[in-house]
């Protein structure tokens, strides 16, 4: 009867610590969106508004900042990635405020399959990247290293650049 007991009561608290976990585990995930969107910068108007509180709006005036004018044209550098295969470093030609073109300065070349890797997967990333207007794109199976390296790279670049897109 003992045994029967302390059985029943380690899975009554195996079950609380599951259900605790669960209800933790869902506001961590609920939570993450919106720590995402501000962690990558995409809305942020805060502090750029000197409007007058109601206290003391008799002693202030309301200005309002200069709408920003968005990336200045240009080719853009992307920083140099190591990777398993080699380095990889891309440019960001940016023109009117869009990603007009992406120039693979150096992609992996560790060996011949490396290489054959890199030519088949740069036209695709550059396609994809263009299209999206962003270094957020889906990976290309099989080029795994060069996919991650060329995107990281040209995330520095679009960042160097200004880019928010």
């Amino acid at each position: 009867m003992r045994a029967g007991s302390a059985f029943l009561a380690g899975v009554g608290s195996a079950a609380i610590v599951a259900i605790g976990w669960q209800a933790g585990v869902g506001t961590l995930v609920s939570a993450l969106p919106q720590s995402q969107a501000a962690a990558s910068g995409t809305s942020s108007s805060a502090g750029t508004s000197n409007a007058a509180t109601p206290a003391d709006a008799s002693s202030q005036t309301a200005t309002t900042a200069p709408a920003p004018s968005g990336p200045a044209d240009g080719t853009y550098d992307g920083s140099v990635v190591n990777t398993r295969f080699g380095t990889v470093q891309v440019q960001a030609v940016i023109s009117g405020g869009q990603i007009t073109d992406v120039i693979a300065v150096k992609l992996t070349d560790a060996d011949r399959k490396s290489v054959q890797i890199s030519q088949q997967v740069a036209p695709m990333l550059r396609s994809e990247v263009l299209t999206a207007q962003s270094a957020k794109v889906a990976n290309i199976s099989g080029g795994t290293y060069t996919t991650q390296g060329y995107l990281k790279s040209l995330q520095s670049a679009l960042d160097a650049a200004g880019f928010t897109g």
